[in-house]
């Protein structure tokens, strides 16, 4: 343990905001306490600490300085004994005693003082960069709230240390945690009171800590007693929260896959493993693999680098999804490559450990994740225990790769082989024809010419079902509640019939799976729970069934009930599907059909694609039509059909909610953009896209905005019965504020009109938004 005093931030001058003074007579108090409550032989040792320390008079007075303590570590000693685990290791723990004001640490764990002593204070990572001043005061502020006015949430600031380890070079987070248990606060006076209206503005504004110094000055507080410092790593929670972050982006490129091998690697505390993500993509049932985009494999490239066999490669991976397991070979020696096709291209390739791991969405094979090193050994059986926790994330990442991947197909299909809208076909014409002459009677083929439009005005809009995330989540978690009662129903009838002492165990286990699934917070749990049904409770069912053929029928009822397609196991996961259908099928119907009538006033390009809701761009220009003249007239028109059909969607939606299995509501959403922007096709991915730096940033935008928040609140922009329109600049809602005056002269908005500062997003700032609420039909309400 140290003795030696640290002093935080040292080189910053912190004035002192507070009446404070270093004391243990909180730590006394509470001691004299316990003993009063305690019966266990606990009492025994607090009375003795506390003895010790009432026989020493210098660690009873108010204002006791941190650097004389050094004479009193067995006291300390014994302090830290009482505060922290018995059985715990002080080698392990973070663990240090300060000033009631965390400034002076006094008394360490020698981790926790080597700790401070080799980072540097700007390895801190904070939500708000703020002063030391400032950060104090939130401090002070946050324990007076929480202490005399019930305040539990308010002005937490988390504070974060990220380190480079020594010997990996891979990154270290850990959280910092105060405990001010035995700090006494004293106020001279009658307490002041707060108006909470006011406060809640202040938090609005971002000067909360301003209002709260004048509604309560701190001269009139004191502070007395010691705080406990304590440090926890959060590395792993950390990573787990980069690869969950990437599928909230709905990213799935190439450097998706970087940024999660980097995640996995931190997780696996390993710098010289690494790894390839290998979901199962299939056209017409069979496995196919996209190395470009939609998958990593350090397999399927030494198969290509080293021309193995395609057909022993496919039948191989067929075999394996046959019987998927953990396969480790910690060596790839010389013989084991003889006689393995995929191990001889790998330690061609240089690898020397490898490992397959196989990874399930749902309850169904998904991919496969590799493990593989250079160096021999470095891939074991520990290192599958490490990753356990980001298994069920990379399961919802492959299966969002395998759903990018069939969105990506059928869009290719209906651009190949179904008409072009006739908007674009006709330049499409052009380009073909002109592509025909131009390598007629020539050797060398010519590329086809890119086909591009020119200041073409982009309407953006978004229909996304509300809280989509959370909805899977919960349906997930009543169908494992199904699934556990039913599971105990099939035990208790084999217990009634069948003796065996391993039916009680297992009984057990399920009672303590269903109580901890009500409160179900993990995804580690989940894959846990998967984990215990397939490796114990699985084979004891077959072998019931194997065993005793009688009971057959009761063992065959259970299975039945987790079938997806009938089992009522995935009962509510499917209500929760057909609703999102029935969402999405009638808003690419109303899209549809209005969109005919659209493009009947002037010529457009509508592209539609799929989200959780449905996206949509609309491009309106002159080159589009070259033979009818374009007027800025039909672009207001456009903008006006969008807002009024996104009041028709809503109230289509809304009318859905009693029809739906599980109910579901959508938030609408319209980014306004004045500018004319440049689109051209790609002919790779069979689309247009924007051309530009300065068109780019409309794109980003369009992918950013629809999880903004207000400014200074942590509500979402969109939201239910309402209809969100972001812009740039003053004119825009001037426009849009005309149309909803109309439109709620037809009685189709509410008069709820709001214009809202937003959030800045990461490159994107100065976006403010309209909102106004939807006006439904009876019997919508």
């Amino acid at each position: 343990m140290n003795t030696k005093v640290i002093r935080l931030n040292d080189k910053e001058s912190v004035h002192c905001q507070i009446d404070s003074s270093l004391s243990f007579r909180p730590l006394v108090a509470h001691l004299k306490g316990r003993l009063k409550t305690e019966q266990s032989l606990k009492s025994e040792f607090y009375r003795f600490l506390l003895d010790k320390i009432e026989r020493e008079d210098e660690l009873l007075v108010s204002n006791i300085n941190p650097e004389e303590l050094t004479a009193y570590s067995d006291t300390l000693e014994l302090i830290f004994t009482i505060l922290t685990p018995l059985m715990a290791n002080s080698e392990d723990l973070y663990w240090a005693l300060s000033t009631p004001i965390p400034d002076k640490i006094f008394f360490s764990t020698d981790t926790f003082y080597n700790f401070f002593q080799d980072r540097n204070p700007k390895s801190k990572i904070n939500k708000k960069e703020e002063s030391l001043d400032r950060q104090q005061l939130r401090f002070i502020y946050r324990i007076i709230l929480e202490r005399f006015y019930k305040f539990s949430s308010v002005l937490k600031n988390e504070i974060i240390y990220a380190h480079s380890h020594p010997e990996t070079n891979l990154t270290q987070y850990y959280n910092i945690h105060t405990d001010t248990q035995f700090v006494d606060i004293k106020y001279v006076g009658s307490l002041p009171e707060i108006n909470y209206e006011k406060l809640g503005y202040h938090f609005q504004e971002g000067d909360e800590l301003e209002f709260l110094e004048k509604t309560l000055p701190l001269n009139n507080f004191s502070f007395e007693g010691f705080t406990v410092i304590s440090l926890s790593d959060i590395t792993v929670e950390h990573a787990l929260l980069g690869i969950r972050n990437v599928l909230v982006d709905h990213n799935y490129q190439k450097e998706t896959f970087n940024q999660i091998s980097q995640a996995l690697k931190t997780i696996g505390g390993n710098s010289k493993i690494d790894f390839g993500l290998m979901p199962f993509l299939t056209v017409n049932g069979k496995l196919v693999f996209d190395n470009q985009e939609f998958s990593d494999s350090k397999l399927i490239n030494a198969t290509r680098e080293f021309a193995l066999a395609e057909d022993v490669f496919f039948a191989q991976v067929d075999a394996y999804k046959e019987n998927p397991r953990s396969i480790f070979v910690k060596r790839i020696t010389e013989d084991l490559a003889l006689k393995d096709p995929f191990l001889k291209v790998l330690k061609q390739a240089g690898i020397s450990s490898y490992s397959v791991l196989p990874v399930f969405n749902n309850n169904e094979l998904a991919g496969i994740m590799e493990v593989y090193s250079k160096s021999e050994y470095a891939v074991d059986d520990n290192l599958r225990s490490k990753l356990q926790p980001a298994m069920p994330l990379i399961g919802q990442f492959f299966q969002y790769s395998i759903d990018e991947f069939g969105t990506k197909m059928d869009a290719i299909l209906k651009d190949k082989f179904t008409a072009l809208q006739p908007s674009v076909q006709w330049k499409f014409n052009e380009a073909v024809w002109r592509y025909i002459k131009n390598n007629r009677n020539k050797r060398k083929t010519r590329e086809i010419e890119t086909v591009s439009f020119k200041n073409m005005y982009p309407l953006f809009g978004a229909i996304d079902i509300k809280d989509s995330t959370v909805e899977r989540n919960l349906a997930l978690k009543e169908d494992l509640q199904l699934q556990l009662n039913k599971l105990l129903e099939t035990l208790k009838k084999i217990k009634s019939l069948v003796h065996l002492e391993l039916t009680d165990k297992i009984l057990f286990d399920c009672n303590e799976w269903l109580t901890r699934i009500n409160s179900l917070t993990s995804t580690n749990e989940e894959n846990l729970l998967i984990e215990f049904l397939e490796t114990q409770v699985y084979p004891f069912l077959l072998l019931i069934k194997t065993s005793h053929p009688s009971k057959t029928k009761v063992v065959d009822l259970y299975f039945e009930s987790i079938e997806k397609e009938r089992g009522l196991s995935f009962k509510n996961r499917r209500k929760l599907e057909v609703s999102m259908q029935m969402i999405n099928s009638e808003i690419n119907q109303f899209l549809e059909q209005a969109q005919a009538n659209l493009q009947a006033s002037y010529p457009c390009y509508f592209g539609k694609f799929r989200t959780d809701g449905v996206e949509y761009d609309i491009y309106i220009g002159q080159e589009l039509a070259p033979d009818k003249s374009f007027d800025t007239l039909y672009l207001k028109n456009i903008r006006l059909w969008q807002l009024t059909s996104m009041v028709e969607i809503a109230r289509i939606t809304k009318g859905l909610v009693n029809e739906m299995p599980r109910p579901l509501l959508t938030t609408q959403l319209i980014f306004i953009h004045s500018n004319a922007i440049d689109i051209s096709f790609r002919n790779d991915e069979r689309r247009f896209d924007v051309e530009g730096a300065y068109n780019i940033r409309y794109e980003v935008v369009k992918k950013r905005i629809d999880k903004v928040l207000i400014k200074n609140t942590a509500e979402r922009l969109t939201q239910p019965d309402k209809i969100a329109m972001v812009y740039f600049n003053a004119d825009e809602a001037k426009e849009y504020a005309d149309y909803i005056k109309f439109l709620q002269d037809q009685d189709l908005l509410n008069d709820d009109l709001e214009f809202l500062e937003l959030d800045e997003l990461q490159g994107v700032a100065g976006l403010k938004a309209i909102r106004v609420g939807v006006k439904y039909v009876s019997g919508n309400d």
